[in-house]
């Protein structure tokens, strides 16, 4: 029982704290990368011709079997030897398929670079975003910033540990494949649109919990009612079933305004705005936005060590009232 816990709890803290720390290390392979590999892959080969969504929804669901089943395999035989490895290696797992650090540091790249100048804010932005950038002023390099900090919340850490919770190491990979699909090819552009519709609609799935999970929880972790207020009236106003969740909890709390249209490959695609304060976004709030994600992350490193701690002991009361 206590190396069962140990092997669940002790991967989630120490995987979370590497992250912390390290960020995605550029010397160090990662998974995730190989995973965008593989989608370009079927990609290149499949969107073409007639039947693009079946072919796209044949690429999706091949691909995230294909990653369930080789981590299922892993953890399998990792789980086989001494219990410090397996924990270490799962460890390792939970560090690649956590995203929040890197995407922080992003964040306080393009608010540096914007302050030196507007190229430099373009620049900066294009790493991080999938809109075009090459137009955007001060104000939208920023928010554009701070939106995608609020998806990444979501998307990056409170998902995965979400998935973790529910499927293990695999179903964490799995939906991190998923959304790495979703990310490449769930666009509604007229390359995507077809192929990729599939992708877009399993990522929304697998999202619909915890995007509304992460805004309740950074409403809760800023203590400010009118974030919940927007949650209720934006959240759902949104393009995207998900996104406005984390967005319009965000807003709320900074009391801005987000959204609005963009060009993605040389189209615009328009977006509800959230909020209706049109002040200039200034560098206390990213600080305010990066100690909103902190707070959040915490809480949910919490709820899935002890929802874990709860099931385990849970089966094995269930388990010896059975015996008895």
């Amino acid at each position: 029982m206590l190396d069962s816990l140990l092997l669940y709890i002790l991967p989630i803290i120490i995987g979370w704290g590497l992250d912390l720390l390290l960020g995605d290390p550029p010397f160090l392979p990662h998974p995730v990368v190989l995973m965008g590999k593989a989608v370009s892959f079927f990609e290149k080969r499949l969107n073409k011709g007639k039947h693009k969504r079946f072919k796209g929804a044949v690429a999706c669901t091949t691909l995230i079997a294909l990653t369930i089943a080789v981590l299922a395999l892993i953890i399998y035989y990792t789980d086989k030897l001494p219990l410090i490895y397996a924990i270490l290696i799962r460890s390792i797992f939970v560090f690649f398929f956590l995203a929040g650090t890197t995407l922080i540091c992003e964040v306080k790249n393009v608010f540096k670079a914007v302050d030196i100048s507007v190229e430099d804010g373009r620049k900066q932005i294009a790493r991080i975003v999938g809109r075009e950038t090459d137009r955007l002023t001060p104000q939208e390099i920023r928010t554009a910033a701070l939106e995608t900090l609020s998806e990444n919340l979501s998307d990056g850490v409170i998902a995965p540990l979400f998935w973790l919770m529910i499927g293990g190491i695999p179903g964490m990979a799995a939906y991190k494949m998923a959304n790495t699909l979703d990310s490449m090819i769930g666009y509604k552009t007229a390359r995507f649109k077809d192929f990729g519709r599939f992708a877009a609609k399993t990522d929304d799935i697998l999202n619909w919990l915890p995007a509304r999970l992460s805004a309740i929880l950074m409403a809760c972790v800023s203590g400010k009612a009118k974030a919940f207020r927007f949650i209720r009236k934006y959240a759902r106003c949104h393009a995207s079933p998900n996104s406005g969740y984390p967005e319009s909890a965000l807003a709320g709390i900074l009391d801005a305004k987000f959204g609005g249209p963009h060009s993605y490959f040389g189209e615009i695609v328009e977006k509800p705005y959230i909020g209706e304060n049109p002040r200039c976004l200034t560098t206390q709030d990213m600080h305010t936005a990066i100690r909103i994600n902190r707070l959040t992350e915490i809480i949910m490193i919490a709820v899935a060590a002890l929802s874990g701690t709860l099931v385990r002991w849970g089966l094995v009361s269930l388990l010896t009232i059975i015996m008895l």
